[in-house]
């Protein structure tokens, strides 16, 4: 009975005993903890590592070296006069570096400090440190909270088991995805259902892939087959959804995120490899100074040594030998050095340490870089790169969302072949200042090559866009605004593309206890804004089920109504089909197919 079968095959050995977390604790199932340290040093190795780190740089390995001579009988110094600066030096360093580390310890405490609710047993979920997680345990993650390790999908808050999750962390896409549960677990929505709760799990062993995951489900004397749609990764955070249970598979180092995360580097700007560039030219002077210097000494000892009757020629010593001056110049060359050592500008490094400390606390401080949203200020991890911010030269990337913030406003649109909307885009604005900078008299550009209604909208579409009066909506038009769409020559079709915007979505409304208010969670910030824009031209979605969409929209004949539009089935939007489209029937018992994406996905359909 207690024998462990594994599911088979290279890279697929982990099995996990769901809600049987004690199992775990003595090998061979005894997994990694939930512990996370992203620290570039310990107890152990802060010394030898940050040895390391400084004794790179080339004027301390200099000053290293001179420090050992300076031991020696050749100094011309006393030993403290070369060591005392080189310990400061280097001492000032490691206390920088050991500074750093230390905050990125909190942070770590911080995160692993965070609680969960773990089932204790008998239906019981208690408040648990994300540190003391361990493989096998049952957690509960509510609303708006991060996963707390790669969990396996149990059920949700949802009947249909789905919920909304947001992996910008992992992935920095800001839309939600949807995952959802295997039908078997369905009915595990109630803590109480956790009493007699057991299973095993038989997967793929810990990997850095973020969107594959291959495992099967031992429960009820049944095998599922479970896929990616099943796993929450760490580090993402539930969205538009009460509350998920789901079983711990991976933790700490295991989990997926921290797979794909590397040891902390040792970093190196520009400026400092440049540092390293000049110290060797000094050096190569340093060491043509004193070769020079140490030539001529040994020619002169040699030739001009036995007539300096004043230096006893006769009782010399080994630093000036006449009959040795070979020997005599070598430690000439050793003395040269020590003395004109301090050419190597050791306290240049200090000052830039320094320096560089005071821009970290400048960047944790600096009100344009704090984020009021989230209210979360710049952290300076590490300040040995801050030279290095502000030069980025070319970004490539693969969609729009990454250059804008994935901040989408409703600004115009088409409907029966009539263009509405008075605002002025982000490229059409860019354009106008162009023309505006290359004319003396921005108005009297040709309208041949600017319409005049553009150029007297101009500066106000700037304004709307800059201060935007509703998130997500910034149309204008006094054709549309206050109703007045019904009196517009093709009235039906646009009430049709208004229902279309308000049905034909994944959205979740939620309502304002206090004000009545309706926001909405959308997987995309554009399906969001269509919402919105449907609402604020009288077509308000406010409720949606597992079957049905409820909208408050005005119909021409009666005026404001509410009415039910039951979802007999949707087809999400995907990469391949760029569009989606869902089918509904409405309380007169119509049926429709609406639809929308992109045009040339679906207009070639028509």
């Amino acid at each position: 009975e207690n024998e462990v079968v594994p599911m088979g095959g290279l890279g697929f050995s982990r099995v996990v005993f769901c809600n049987q977390p004690q199992r775990h604790r003595v090998k061979p199932l005894k997994y990694k903890s939930n512990y996370v340290s992203t620290t570039k040093y310990n107890l152990i190795t802060f010394f030898p590592k940050a040895l390391f780190e400084q004794f790179r740089r080339v004027a301390n390995l200099y000053f290293l070296v001179a420090a050992g001579l300076s031991l020696t009988p050749v100094a011309p110094f006393t030993p403290s006069s070369i060591i005392a600066p080189l310990m400061f030096v280097i001492g000032v360093s490691m206390v920088k570096e050991a500074i750093e580390d230390w905050r990125r310890l909190l942070q770590d405490r911080e995160v692993n400090a965070r609680k969960v609710k773990v089932h204790a047993g008998d239906g019981e979920f208690q408040d648990r440190e994300w540190a003391k997680l361990r493989v096998g345990d049952v957690v509960q993650v509510e609303k708006d909270q991060f996963f707390p390790a790669d969990l396996l999908f149990l059920s949700s808050s949802y009947a249909d088991g789905i919920c909304y999750v947001e992996t910008m962390n992992l992935d920095g896409e800001t839309n939600l995805k949807l995952k959802k549960t295997l039908e078997a677990t369905l009915n595990l929505d109630e803590r109480e259902e956790f009493r007699s709760f057991f299973g095993t799990v038989k997967c793929e062993d810990p990997n850095p892939n973020l969107y594959t995951f291959v495992g099967n489900l031992e429960y009820d004397r049944e095998l599922f087959a479970l896929g990616p749609q099943q796993m929450l990764l760490r580090d993402s955070k539930l969205r538009n959804t009460q509350f998920i249970y789901g079983v711990v598979i991976f933790t700490g180092q295991e989990t997926k995120v921290l797979q794909n995360a590397t040891d902390p580097p040792s970093k190196r700007s520009r400026i400092e490899r440049k540092m390293d560039s000049i110290i060797y030219i000094l050096f190569v002077v340093l060491l043509t100074v004193s070769a020079a210097g140490s030539i001529v000494f040994a020619i002169r000892t040699e030739v001009d040594m036995p007539n300096w009757w004043y230096l006893r020629p006769d009782n010399t010593t080994q630093y000036f030998d006449p009959h040795n001056p070979l020997n005599t110049g070598i430690l000439h060359l050793i003395t040269a050095l020590i003395m004109y050592g301090y050419l190597i500008p050791i306290s240049l490094y200090v000052s830039i340490e320094v320096v560089k400390v005071l821009q970290a606390m400048f960047i944790n401080q600096d009100l344009h870089m704090y984020h009021e949203e989230s209210d979360k200020p710049a952290r300076a991890r590490t300040s040995n790169l801050n030279e290095e911010l502000g030069q980025v030269d070319t970004i490539l990337s693969d969609k729009t969302g990454t250059l804008t913030c994935n901040q989408m406003e409703f600004l115009k649109c088409s409907i029966a072949g009539t263009s509405y909307g008075v605002g002025v885009t982000e490229m059409e604005r860019a354009m106008a200042k162009r023309m505006k900078r290359n004319s003396q008299n921005f108005q009297k550009i040709d309208s041949q090559h600017l319409d005049v209604d553009f150029c007297d909208e101009e500066l106000k579409g700037i304004e709307m866009i800059e201060r935007p009066h509703i998130k997500g909506f910034n149309f204008r038009d006094d054709r549309f605004m206050n109703g007045n769409w019904v009196v517009e020559p093709h009235s039906s079709d646009i009430a049709m593309f208004f229902r279309i915007l308000a049905v034909c979505h994944t959205a979740i409304p939620e309502e304002d206890e206090e004000d009545g208010t309706v926001t909405y969670e959308a997987e995309s910030p554009d399906e969001g804004a269509f919402v919105i824009a449907a609402r604020e031209f009288g077509f308000e979605f406010y409720k949606r089920t597992q079957t049905s969409v409820y909208v408050r929209e005005f119909d021409l004949s009666v005026g404001k109504v509410s009415r039910e539009y039951k979802v007999l089935n949707l087809l999400e939007f995907n990469s391949t089909r760029k569009r989606m489209s869902v089918i509904v029937r409405s309380g007169d018992g119509e049926l429709f197919i609406f639809c929308k994406g992109a045009d040339r996905s679906w207009l070639s359909l028509i």
